[in-house]
């Protein structure tokens, strides 16, 4: 009875093999795939999150700056006219 079961346990061992080979070339695949990916992103030469997030949070702060010297001068200006109107 055992040699009737051994071409079974071939087939069985053969497409255990193969579906190892096969999930060894997927990760293989992913793995090339996701190197492509970081070096078509380095390639670009976009900003890190936290670089951005540095640069967003002094522009908001120059534009306030600026607001707030847009007021001054304004103010400033309405005061000449008042002394030079005197």
């Amino acid at each position: 009875m055992p040699s009737k079961s051994r071409p079974m346990d071939d087939l069985s061992n053969l497409l255990t093999n193969a579906a190892g080979a096969l999930k060894g070339v997927g990760d293989e695949v992913k793995a090339i795939r996701q190197s492509q990916a970081e070096k078509f992103v380095a390639d670009m030469d976009l900003v890190g999150r936290e670089e951005f997030d540095v640069l967003k949070a002094l522009l908001q702060k120059s534009q306030e700056e600026i607001a707030a010297l847009s007021r001054e001068v304004k103010s400033l200006k309405t005061q000449l006219k008042k002394a030079k109107a005197k």
